[in-house]
Order: structure tokens, then sequence, then C-alpha cells
């Protein structure tokens, strides 16, 4: 009795309090009728369901409230709507009574908010003679009109070049009735991306971690994503088709356009793209928990093995490989001297006159005329500056093409690495011991995030390396646990150079790291090396990448002298997968240091790791620096 008691107070309360907000237009039948919805809305205690949690990116708070996502104020109907989903509630009810334009978007609330409308008419019954449908033309003409047949979710693989974009990008494909496998393209993207406002790189790393950005879902034909991430940027793209109804689609479709009337505090760890497009998956269907999963980061590649272990999610999955996979590929298909041509063709396309071209097969030539074309538009993409200077040798590719009558050739282009839902999860724990200068030791690591060169490849970018928040301890022949070192970023970028591609490789690393003087490794100093080089590979026993850096390393702390040193240095090294379980790395290092200290170090390692396990690992590791020697083993757990 008490409970009901609770109830018909606060419905009276909410009561007056609404109507005492109830435009005079409103009739008194349908001020009465507004009455009798927010009564239900109470009894059944939709304020409180998780659909209308959701559709207001309501989370818990550290008081026991709610918080929402949303950020911008033009998202919420009531003053107290960000942080009171009761409050929101009758508010929404309210406005769907009247004319008002509310929102960014400065519409009917019925028309800013139609999946709000539509999910409270079906649990309230909304009676037509009392409240009317709008029409919302707007809508109509616009996300409206699409004709939804399926929805995919697409990851794009990492692009090392963009700190946003270097643990890869998901979005979501609307694909329509009237479109086919071979018109796909035009097909439209739902992308959630920031507003960058600073060309800092200092300010844009800061705001980025600090949310300092604001975040946009945006609606835009497929192709040009396909054209900035598989053409500009060089990334690969994983196509991931969900089992979702038309009816779940168009949920999605009402949603992403209310989001139109705010934006999200953007955090490139944790609410990012990946983050938010999991919210639309949950408007479609709710029973999928899926954020909930995501407590302190959220990682692209996460998601997407989240989503491939939830039962009969994903429908199948298509790979559109990069711009320089398929010149790659196509490159590894020709013979010598169909290389030796593809070169000459580059250096001067006049050379299709010649008569030792014009022996080749028409099919071999159409082939090289292609690689050429394609090998053209990428330096053009590359190097805006010298387009002219690739064009005009395009037009002569192109006319001689045009002159062949040869089919295209349908190559199959195999992917640089398997699905990244197949890949090892991306936190790490490790298990160990070993022996330095004599000295047993047991040793116990954690590293936040994400991929490392020595574990296992599957899944991952070849050569790029990033990890977070690496944190390691060790103890010796005392019961007591020190710290042996803390890394908070550590990157590799290896890219292999060849006649056709000149990318630099490179390298930074910030963190504490033991300083072996005077023969003891119990003093630490803050380090941070960066390095600029370059990377060959070759296929001798399975997959070799030879690289070198030029680089600059900063170290500082109380056991220097002068609190600090600087100087260059040279790291030379070799990476091989003998098996796709079993990675070696071997590499030597030299610093100069000439201010702070005129000091030269040596060191050298030998590292290799086997998988039993995507999940699992064991590694051993021979460490030699300066004169004192180190070996380690450990087991390694992904979760």
């Amino acid at each position: 009795m008490a409970r009901y008691s609770f109830l018909i107070c606060y419905f009276l309360f909410c009561t007056n309090t609404v109507v005492a907000q109830v435009p005079s237009v409103l009739s008194w039948k349908q001020q009465t009728y507004l009455k009798t919805l927010i009564h239900q809305a109470v009894e059944k205690q939709l304020a409180d369901q998780r659909y209308w949690h959701l559709l207001l990116h309501y989370r818990p708070n550290f008081t026991g409230g709610y918080t929402s996502e949303a950020d911008g104020p033009g998202f919420f109907l009531h003053p107290q709507g960000r942080t009171n989903p009761q409050a929101e509630l009758e508010a929404t009810l309210r406005q769907f009574f009247t004319s008002e334009l509310v929102g960014t978007s400065q519409q009917v609330a019925q028309c800013a908010f139609p999946a709000r409308y539509h999910w409270l008419d079906q649990q309230l019954q909304f009676q037509s003679e009392f409240l009317p449908k709008r029409q919302c033309e707007r809508f109509k003409r616009g996300i409206g009109s699409l004709v939804p047949k399926s929805v995919t979710l697409i990851f794009a693989s990492a692009y090392m070049n963009n700190p946003s974009s270097m643990f890869g990008h998901t979005l979501l494909r609307i694909d329509q009735k009237a479109h086919t496998e071979q018109t796909v393209l035009l097909n439209y993207a739902i992308n959630y991306a920031a507003n960058v406002t600073t060309e800092n790189s200092f300010a844009y790393a800061a705001m980025g971690l600090g949310g300092g950005f604001q975040g946009y879902f945006s609606i835009m034909p497929y192709y040009m994503k396909v054209q900035e991430y598989s053409e500009m940027e060089n990334r690969e793209l994983w196509e991931y088709e969900l089992n979702f109804s038309e009816a779940q689609i168009e949920k999605i479709l009402m949603h992403v356009w209310e989001l139109g009337n705010t934006y999200f505090d953007y955090y490139f760890f944790k609410e990012n793209c990946s983050y938010h497009l999991l919210s639309l998956l949950e408007i479609a269907d709710p029973t999928l928990r899926l954020r909930d999963q995501f407590g302190y980061w959220t990682i692209p590649a996460e998601t997407i093995r989240l989503l491939a272990e939830q039962p009969g999610l994903v429908r199948g999955v298509v790979y559109r490989p990069a711009k320089s996979t398929r010149i790659w590929r196509k490159l590894e298909s020709l013979s010598h001297s169909e290389t030796q041509w593809l070169y000459k063709l580059l250096e001067d396309p006049s050379i299709v006159d010649s008569a030792g071209f014009q022996t080749l097969p028409l099919q071999r030539q159409a082939t090289l005329l292609e690689l050429a074309n394609d090998y053209l538009r990428y330096q053009m993409a590359e190097k805006p500056s010298k387009r002219s200077f690739y064009k005009k040798k395009q037009q002569h590719i192109l006319k001689q093409r045009s002159t062949l009558d040869a089919a295209q050739e349908k190559l199959p282009i195999k992917p640089i690495s398997d699905t990244p839902e197949k890949g090892h999860d991306s936190a790490r724990l490790q298990f160990g011991g070993g022996q330095f200068e004599g000295n047993m030791f047991s040793e116990v690591g954690i590293r936040g995030a994400y991929h490392g060169l020595l574990d296992r490849e599957i899944g991952y970018t070849p050569g790029a390396q990033i990890e977070l928040g690496s944190l390691k301890v060790r103890m010796e022949d005392q019961p007591q646990w020190r710290l042996q070192e803390l890394k908070l970023l550590n990157i590799i970028s290896l890219f292999p150079l060849s006649s056709l591609f000149q990318q630099p490789s490179w390298k930074i690393g910030i963190g504490w790291e033991p300083i072996c003087q005077s023969g003891c490794n119990q003093d630490h100093a803050f380090r941070v090396n960066a390095g600029l080089g370059g990377m060959l590979q070759t296929r001798l026993k399975g997959s070799e990448m030879f690289y070198g850096f030029t680089e600059l390393e900063f170290n500082a702390g109380s056991v220097f002298e002068q609190g600090y040193r600087v100087g260059p240095g040279v790291t030379i090294g070799v990476f091989t997968e003998i098996r796709p379980d079993w990675q070696i790395h071997a590499f030597a290092n030299h610093v100069s240091f000439v201010t702070g200290e005129d000091i030269g170090i040596f060191s050298w390692a030998l590292h290799q790791n086997y998988s039993f396990h995507k999940d699992l690992a064991f590694r051993m590791e021979m460490n030699h620096r300066q004169h004192q020697k180190e070996w380690i083993g450990s087991m390694l757990f992904y979760f």
C-alpha cells in the first residue's frame, strides 16, 4: 500500500508541474489526455526501462543516479533532462502536443525525436484523436527516404600516422534494397568522429585524451569513406553484415536522426567511434549489452571480437583491400621481366610504343598498364604537389590501355592479415622469472593495450606495434617487489621499402626504465626515445623485416650528475615470423650521450615468442647491456 501511495503522490505532483507548463493552446481534452499519459508512464515505470535509457544515453553515475553521455543541450527537453530520466520523459510527452520548435534541428518534438515518439507510442498507444501524428517532411525527405535491407559494420585497420586511428576505426553502412553487390559503394554510411579544432600536435593529443573535442554523427555516401580509408590512407576494410531486421534498422535510422540534435565529448580511448556505434546496435537490439563490456577503454578491434562472439549476429564478412595492398599483390604476380617493364613504364610511359613491349601478350600488356595506372593514382594521392606530373604519365598509359582488346584481369587479393576478430585480446598479463648477473628473480607484468611486434600477428597490421601502459615489477633475493619498468607509450611502425614505395618507418617510446650505472639496476630514469628509419622485407624462411633507425634519446633522473642526458643513437634489427605462432626478434642499439654525460652505451637482445593459443604464449628473452647479462622466461595471458 505504501508503494502505491508513493506512486499516486508522485503522479499528482508531477502532473501538476507538467500541466502548469502546458501551453494554453491545448484543449481541455488534450490536457486531460496528457495527464493520463503521464500517469500511465509512471505506472509502467517507463523512465526506468532500459530502452528509455538507451535513447537518452543514460549511464549510471557515482551517486546512484544517471547522467547522459550526450553533452549537447539541444538533446534534452527538460532543464534537468541530462540527469533526470523521469523529468525528461514527461517533458518529451508534453512537447509532443505542441508546435514549439525544439532541439538543434529546430523541429517539432515528434519530428526532432522520432525514435522517442515511436517507442513511447508502442508503450502508451497514443490516440490520434488527442495527439495527432506529425508528417515530418524533413525526416521523410532525409534519412527516412532510405529503404534499408541490411546493415553492415565496417572496420578500417590501423592508420599509424593518425593517433586517433592507430587502433582502427568503425562505421556503419546502411545497405538499401535498390542496391546490389555492384552498386554497394552508393549506399550510405553512418560515421561518428571528432570535430578537430586544432592543428597543433600537442594540443591535439591533450584534447583527444581529455575529451576536448566534440564528436558528431554524420551520414555520407559510403564511397567517400572507401576513398578516404582504402584509397588515401591505405587501410584494409573488413565489412561485417549484421543479422538485423528491417524494423531494427529503421530504429537505428530514427535514432541517428535525433542524434543530430547533440554532440558527445570525444575521448580517444573511451567514448570514441566504436563505443558510440555500439550504442546504435543496442538501439536495434536492446538485449545486446555491448558497451557494458568496456569499462576504461574501447578498442575498435575488441568491439569486432565482441560482435563476432554474439550468436547469430554476424551474417558474413567481406574484405576490401587497401590500394597499396592491391598494388603489392599485383606486383607479386609479375615475373622478373614484367617487373622490369613496369619500372620502365613508370619512368617513361612512351615505352608502350616500343617493339619490345608490343611483343608481350595482350593480356600481360593490359595487366602492366593497369598496374602502372594504379600506382600513379596512388602517387597522386600521396603527393598532391606532383599531381600534374603523374597525371601526364597516367593519360599516356590510359590512352594505350584503351586500344587493347583485352579484359581486365581478375586477380584475387589476399589480405595482409586475417580478420581482426581472430586476433589476441589487447590486455596482457605476464608471469615469469630469470637471472640477472647471476641472481635469480621473479617478474610480473601487465600491459593495458594493444599489440607488440612479438605478439601473435594474426588479426593485426604487420610491422605495427602499439603498447600503452606497460608495467613490470620484480623480486630478487629479498622477498620484496620493486618497480622494474613503466612504459607509458611504445610505438614502432615498420613500412617495407621498395622501388615503388618509400614510406619511412618510425618509433617512439616514453616511460621509466632501469638505468644500470655502477653495476646496479636499482635506479630508474625517465626515458624518451624517438627514431626514423626504414625497413626491407624478405621471404627467405618465412617473413623477415630488416630495419634500421637513427634516433634521439633523452634521459632524466637523479641518477645523473646533471639530472639528465641527451644523445643520438642507432638501432638495427630483424624481426622474423617463422610460423604464425612463432616469432623471433633480434636487435642491437648504440647511443652516444653528448649532453649531460659523455658516454656511449651498447646493448643487444634476442627475443622469441611461441603462441599455444591466440591468448596464451611463452616468451624467452636474452638481454645484454654494456657488461650486464639477463635472461627471462615468461608465460603471457591475453584478456
